[in-house]
């Protein structure tokens, strides 16, 4: 598995997990709309964090260069 999120990508991701998983979890949502956040949150995060997003790779899209992937 390579990384193809830049580190831009991964602090956007994160942040936007952070907030999703507040809405979520923090009563500010209720409902389907809880379990939505809640899932699309973790999944962001997993991807923030890890480097990898499986939708970049099934559409070979990289936003890191060659050089900096392990």
């Amino acid at each position: 598995m390579r990384i193809n999120e830049s580190s831009l990508d991964s602090i956007i991701r994160i942040f936007a997990a952070v907030f999703l998983l507040y809405l979520g979890f923090g009563g500010e949502l209720n409902g389907v709309w809880a379990i939505a956040a809640d899932i699309f949150g973790v999944v962001l995060l997993l991807t923030g964090v890890i480097g990898f997003c499986p939708l970049y790779a099934m559409f070979k899209f990289r936003k890191v260069n060659k050089k900096s992937s392990l």
